[in-house]
C-alpha cells in the first residue's frame, strides 16, 4: 500500500448538482458553516453566499460559474463543487462532473424531480457518478417527503435507499429520524451547529420500524452475505448495513435519500457524514484510462502519488485579481510548483507556476497538488479546458470534455470605434473561459456574431463585457450566411482579358468547366492543360482568380461553394500575357459559368439531436416539422426518453430552445452541430430572394 492511500481514502471531490432553486447554494454555504470554513451563516437572498461571487450571481440570485470550495469533517478533505441549476450553463455542470467522484442531488420536498434534476441525473449517469439524494426545504408549505422519494423511482427510474423520514413537515418540520440508528436527531440552537439524540416520538414508532426493514430488505437485495443472514432472520449490524449500503451506492444500485432544511440549518451534518461514509474516494473510483499521444496505445493511470502525472484542467476561469486561473484535478502523481508538464494536446511544455487551493473567490498558496486532488493553477497561459497535463516523459491523453454546440448566435458590435479591440479582447477572454461560448467573424455579412446555450447565457455574458471589462457593446439580430452552388454542369465556358495599348497590353484567355461537387468540399481547381496553350507559371493565378470570383455568387452575392473547377484550354501571348490577365480572365469565366450552371442558394443544416420524455415525443415531432427538420432516426433513449435524431436548417432554430422548453415542460434536451450546407426548397428561395436575401427569421 502506498504511503499516500491513507490520504486518499480520506479524499471526497464531490459535487452539489440539481434544478435552479432547489437551494444547492444555501446547501453549500451551511457545509462551509458547519466544516468551520466560515464563521457566518451566508445567504443567497442577502447576497452574501460565499459561493456566489461575482456580482451578476448576487444580483439574479443564481449561480452562474461552478465554484471550488475545500473544507473538512471528521478527517476527511471534501473538495465541494457548487454547479449552476439553469440549462443555459449546462458546460459549467458538466465538466464538474467530468472530475467529481460523488454528486449530492438536490430535490425541492415541494416540486420532488423537476426537469434540470431528470438533465444533470442523465449527465451524472453517463460519467457514472454515484450520487446521495438531499431532500431539502422539508419546512416549505406543501414539501412532501414520500412524493419527492417517489418522483425519484417515476422520472428517473432510480432505486432510492430512504435513511430519514422527517419528523413533521412544513412549518412544523423539527428534525430527523435516522434508520440505522433508529433514533431521533433534532437541533436545538437557532444556527443548527449542535445535533441532539433522543427517542423517535411515539407517532412516528411504526412508520420507522417499517420503512427500516424496507430499507434493510433494499441493500440486503443488493448484497449476498447480508441477504442470506437477513434471511436467515438475523438482524444485521449498522456497521454491516453502511459498508453493504456503500458498495450497492458506488455501484449506482441504490441511491441513498436524506431530509432536512439547509435554510433552516437542520439536517446538513447527516449529510456530511453521508458523504464521508457512503460517496466515493479517488481509491474507490480507481485508475485512469488515456492513450499515449506516440503510440495510440492505452494508458492506465493509477491513483498514486508515486505514478507519473495526470491531471485534467476542466476549467478556465479569467480572475478578475490574478489574471489566467485553471482549476485541474491531478489523477496521479503530484502537480508541483515549477516543475515542468507537458501538454498531451497541443504538445508543448508548460512550467507550473502559483497553485492554489480554491475557497470560492478567496485561495491558499499551496506547494503542491497531490494524486486524486483538485485545485488550480495560476498564469497558465496555454491550457485549455479539457486537457491533458502529463510528465514530459510519460505523454498521456485524457478523453476530453465534451460540450453540446452553442445554439444561438446574436451580432455585436462596439458602442464607440475606440472599443473595437477591447470588445474583442474581452469576447475572446471569455470565449476562453466557457466552452459553449464561440466568437466569430462572418465574412458575408460583415458581422461579429457570439454563440452561447440559450438567451440567458448570452445575457449573463454580454453584461460582463459591460461590467468587468468596461465595454460597450450593442447587441443585434443574427443573420444566416447562406452560400450558393450551381446545380448542372457547364461543360465550356470561356473568359478573355484582352487590353491592347501603344506599349504593353494584357492577354489572358481561359476555358473553364464547372460541375457540382460533393457536400462540404469547397471550391476544387485542376488543370488539364497540355500541349504548353497556357504556361505553367500563370496556373496559381488563374487558381486566384476562380476563388476571387467565388467570393460572390450569380443569384445574391452569397460566397460560393462545393463546385469542381477544371482548366480545359486557353491561349498566351508571349509579351502582353501576365498573372493579372490570367486571373481576370479566370474569374470572368467562372462569373459566367455560374449564371449557366443553374445556381442555387444553399443553406446551413445542423445535426440535431433531442431527447424527450415520450409523454411530450408527438408535441416535440410537430415543432420538429413546422422547422423543416428532415427526422433520420428514432430510438429508445435513456430513462424512458426517446432520442430524435434529424437534419434542420440553422436558420429555423433561433427561438427553438424556447420553443422546445415550452413544448416539454422543460423537460426535452437537444444538441446540435454544424453538418453541411444544402439546397433551399425553390419555393422558399424564391421568397427568400424576392425580398431582400435571406436573413434568419425574428
Amino acid at each position: 500500500m502506498s504511503a499516500h492511500e491513507p490520504i486518499l481514502a480520506q479524499l471526497r471531490n464531490i459535487g452539489i448538482i440539481a434544478h435552479i432553486d432547489a437551494g444547492k447554494t444555501t446547501t453549500t454555504e451551511r457545509v462551509l458553516y458547519y466544516t468551520g470554513r466560515t464563521r457566518a451563516l451566508g445567504s443567497v437572498d442577502a447576497g452574501t453566499a460565499i459561493t456566489d461571487w461575482m456580482d451578476q450571481e448576487r444580483a439574479r440570485g443564481i449561480t452562474i460559474v461552478s465554484a471550488a470550495v475545500s473544507s473538512e469533517w471528521r478527517d476527511h478533505r471534501i473538495n465541494l463543487i457548487d454547479t449552476p441549476g439553469h440549462i443555459d450553463f449546462t458546460a459549467e455542470v458538466q465538466r464538474a462532473l467530468r472530475v467529481l467522484d460523488g454528486g449530492i442531488v438536490v430535490l425541492d420536498a415541494v416540486q420532488g424531480v423537476e426537469p434540470q434534476s431528470e438533465t444533470v441525473w442523465r449527465q451524472a449517469d453517463q460519467y457514472r457518478v454515484p450520487r446521495i439524494c438531499f431532500v431539502n426545504k422539508m419546512d416549505r408549505i406543501g414539501a412532501d417527503f414520500d412524493r419527492a422519494v417517489a418522483s425519484l423511482r417515476e422520472r428517473l427510474g432510480a432505486e432510492p435507499a430512504v435513511l430519514q423520514l422527517p419528523i413533521g413537515a412544513e412549518s412544523s418540520f423539527e428534525g430527523v429520524v435516522d434508520l440505522l440508528s433508529m433514533r431521533a436527531v433534532r437541533w436545538a440552537d437557532e444556527l443548527g451547529a449542535r445535533r441532539e439524540y433522543d427517542a423517535i416520538p411515539s407517532a412516528l414508532r411504526e412508520p420507522a420500524a417499517t420503512a427500516r426493514a424496507e430499507l434493510i430488505e433494499r441493500i440486503a437485495e443488493n448484497d449476498d452475505a447480508l441477504l442470506a443472514a437477513y434471511v436467515d432472520g438475523v438482524e444485521p449490524e449498522p456497521e454491516q448495513l453502511l459498508a453493504a449500503l456503500r458498495r450497492a451506492t458506488l455501484d449506482l444500485r441504490l441511491f441513498p435519500v436524506l431530509c432536512g432544511s439547509a435554510l433552516r440549518n437542520k439536517g446538513v451534518q447527516p449529510l456530511l457524514d453521508a458523504v464521508v461514509d457512503l460517496l466515493p474516494s479517488p481509491l474507490d473510483i480507481g485508475p485512469v484510462h488515456g492513450v499515449d499521444p506516440r503510440t495510440d496505445q492505452k494508458v492506465e493511470r493509477q491513483p498514486d502519488a508515486k505514478e507519473p502525472l495526470t491531471a485534467l484542467a476542466f476549467k478556465v476561469a479569467a480572475d478578475p485579481y490574478s489574471g489566467r486561473l485553471t482549476y485541474v484535478r491531478v489523477y496521479s502523481g503530484c502537480l508541483r510548483t515549477g516543475m515542468t508538464v507537458h501538454n498531451a494536446r497541443s504538445a508543448r511544455r508548460e512550467r507550473v507556476g502559483r497553485l492554489v487551493r480554491m475557497y470560492a473567490d478567496q485561495r491558499e498558496d499551496i506547494e503542491e497538488i497531490g494524486a486524486g486532488d483538485i485545485a488550480a493553477m495560476l498564469g497558465s497561459k496555454g491550457t485549455r479546458t479539457g486537457d491533458t497535463l502529463c510528465a514530459p516523459e510519460h505523454p498521456v491523453l485524457l478523453e476530453t470534455i465534451a460540450f453540446p454546440e452553442p445554439v444561438v448566435w446574436v451580432a455585436v458590435e462596439p458602442r464607440g470605434a475606440a472599443d473595437q479591440d477591447a470588445l474583442a479582447t474581452a469576447l475572446h477572454t471569455l470565449a476562453e473561459e466557457d466552452p459553449t461560448f464561440r466568437v466569430r467573424h462572418d465574412e458575408a455579412t460583415a458581422q461579429m456574431l457570439v454563440a452561447g446555450m440559450g438567451e440567458l447565457h448570452l445575457e449573463v455574458l454580454l453584461e460582463r463585457v459591460r461590467s468587468e471589462f468596461h465595454v460597450g457593446v450593442n447587441v443585434g439580430r443574427p443573420r444566416v450566411a447562406h452560400k450558393e452552388t450551381i446545380g448542372r454542369e457547364v461543360p465550356h465556358v470561356e473568359g478573355r482579358h484582352i487590353h491592347q495599348t501603344g506599349g504593353h497590353g494584357q492577354y489572358g484567355h481561359v476555358i473553364l468547366a464547372l460541375a457540382p461537387g460533393p457536400h462540404g468540399s469547397g471550391i476544387v481547381f485542376e488543370s488539364a492543360i497540355s500541349g504548353g496553350a497556357i504556361p505553367k507559371q500563370f496556373l496559381p493565378a488563374i487558381e486566384r482568380g476562380v476563388h476571387d470570383a467565388a467570393q460572390a455568387g450569380a443569384l445574391a452575392g452569397y460566397p460560393v461553394t462545393d463546385v469542381q473547377v477544371r482548366l480545359l484550354d486557353g491561349s498566351h501571348h508571349d509579351v502582353d500575357s501576365t498573372d493579372l490577365a490570367f486571373r481576370t480572365a479566370a474569374r470572368v469565366a467562372f462569373e459566367e459559368g455560374l449564371r449557366q450552371g443553374a445556381p442555387v442558394l444553399l443553406e446551413p443544416i445542423g445535426q440535431l439531436e433531442v431527447l424527450v420524455p415520450e409523454e411530450y415525443l408527438g408535441d416535440v415531432m410537430a415543432l420538429l416539422a413546422a422547422r423543416r427538420c428532415d427526422v433520420v432516426g428514432l430510438e429508445a433513449g435513456p430513462g424512458g426518453a426517446e432520442a430524435v435524431r434529424g437534419h434542420v436548417p440553422l436558420a429555423e432554430m433561433f427561438g427553438f430552445a424556447s420553443a422546445l422548453r415550452s413544448a416539454s415542460q422543460g423537460r426535452a434536451l437537444f444538441t446540435m452541430e454544424p453538418l453541411h450546407y444544402a439546397p433551399v426548397d425553390a419555393e422558399l428561395a424564391h421568397r427568400m430572394l424576392g425580398t431582400g436575401g435571406a436573413s434568419s427569421p425574428s
